[in-house]
């Protein structure tokens, strides 16, 4: 069974979505298409649901908010290891695509894309969690950001991330 939750935070409501025991779904409401089909979905106070606010509460109020809920994480092979090397992207670092892509590249033996990269990071099903939002070009710019270019600005300023906007 799938259930749902919202989380009130500074750069506007965010959905939650679990099932009994992991998250598989974060995203900021506002997004023109949702990444899952929430239709009939009800709400449950889940411990899964406690731990994400809990971790979204010290995040917001700019401290590391060390380790993460339990996760499921969903997407292609490509793009679950795209996720598994930004989940080693520490608080206030950050990382190229193109560093990812390399370091990709390195691990499978298979040319991998800095675009490639970024595609994954669109589909990031857990934004916040898998931080796509540390993932900036080679020369410090922004890139692109599913949950809108403003708020990736906001996330970055708020872990002291320099970038060239």
């Amino acid at each position: 069974m799938n259930y749902l939750s919202t989380y009130s935070s500074p750069l506007g409501e965010i959905r939650l979505l679990a099932d009994e025991k992991d998250l598989y779904g974060l995203w900021f409401s506002d997004r023109k298409r949702a990444p899952f089909d929430t239709v009939g979905l009800s709400e449950k106070d889940l411990p899964v649901f406690r731990k994400t606010k809990e971790w979204l509460d010290h995040y917001f109020s700019g401290r590391d908010p060390g380790a993460l809920p339990p996760l499921q994480i969903t997407g292609s092979a490509f793009q679950q290891a795209v996720f598994s090397e930004l989940l080693h992207i520490p608080y206030g670092r950050s990382r190229s695509y193109g560093e990812i892509a390399k370091s990709l590249e390195k691990k499978t033996g298979k040319r991998v894309s800095a675009q490639a990269v970024g595609q994954a990071c669109g589909r990031n099903p857990l934004l916040l969690l898998i931080p796509c939002h540390r993932v900036i070009t080679v020369k410090g710019g922004l890139g692109g950001y599913a949950g809108g270019i403003w708020r990736k600005e906001w996330l970055l300023r708020q872990e002291s991330i320099p970038f060239i906007k």
